[in-house]
């Protein structure tokens, strides 16, 4: 999965993910479905309600009004958002990090017709290719590019935690917690020590604490450094 720096107006770089190819199809198809289905239960009311479709054309273009402005409207009022790209967690952002305005849908909505409609997605699926930034000509001229919210696991999201091989354990109380439990302490504690939140490390202590019944004699990080090491080390030897 690709990564895209982006700079905002504060001049602060955020790392983001670029959507996959992949994704972008399938939100697609998905879109497709959701339409082809609309429009046709649209004939079928028509239908159904006896009217000809020659003479009600202006009734069915009225009603068909929803299915063509679809990926505008649901882009502009759900946040970037259809409900392909839901179901695949990818959004539209724009490149300096802000939330894309309703003229930045409305010219990436109106170049589909070039880059989705006329050629099937084709010149799109080149464009992105190419590109390198997920961006399809919509995109470029829209100054905006499609983002998956899909959360990479790396080996620091687990509650495994390096120990040397001669490593002696302090806290045998650890055993009361079980993974997911310990998941979370290390989650909060590494969230906090990244962010310089030491009210959390605090109050994460003496939850910890209050739970072993231990009265710990290090610091505060030390002390729930030593506990998840603890937790490793019980865990990796049971």
């Amino acid at each position: 999965m690709k990564e895209l720096q982006i700079e905002t107006a504060q001049n602060v770089a955020i790392v983001q993910n670029i959507a996959g190819i992949m994704d972008r199809i399938g939100a697609f198809i998905i879109d497709s479905l959701i339409i082809g289905i609309y429009l046709f239960a649209s004939i079928m009311l028509l239908m159904l309600l006896d009217l000809n479709l020659r003479d009600s054309w202006s009734i069915y273009l009225l009603m068909s009004l929803p299915g063509f402005l679809y990926h505008v409207l649901l882009e502009t009022f759900w946040n970037g958002q259809t409900v392909g790209k839901n179901v695949l967690k990818i959004r539209v952002v724009r490149l300096d990090g802000s939330k894309p305005s309703f003229a930045n849908y409305f010219v990436r909505w109106i170049l589909r017709i070039i880059d989705v409609s006329l050629t099937s997605g084709g010149l799109a699926t080149l464009v992105i290719l190419m590109k390198g930034t997920g961006q399809r000509l919509g995109d470029i001229a829209a100054e905006t590019t499609v983002i998956s919210e899909k959360r990479k696991i790396t080996i620091n999201d687990t509650i495994i935690k390096d120990i040397a091989l001669d490593y002696v354990p302090t806290y045998t109380q650890v055993t009361l917690f079980k993974d997911p439990e310990m998941q979370t302490i290390k989650s909060l504690y590494d969230d906090a020590k990244r962010k310089g939140n030491h009210k959390v490390i605090l109050k994460l202590v003496v939850k910890v604490k209050d739970i072993m019944g231990v009265e710990p004699e290090e610091q505060p990080i030390v002390f729930l450094d030593t506990v998840i090491k603890d937790y490793n080390y019980y865990t990796q030897n049971m």
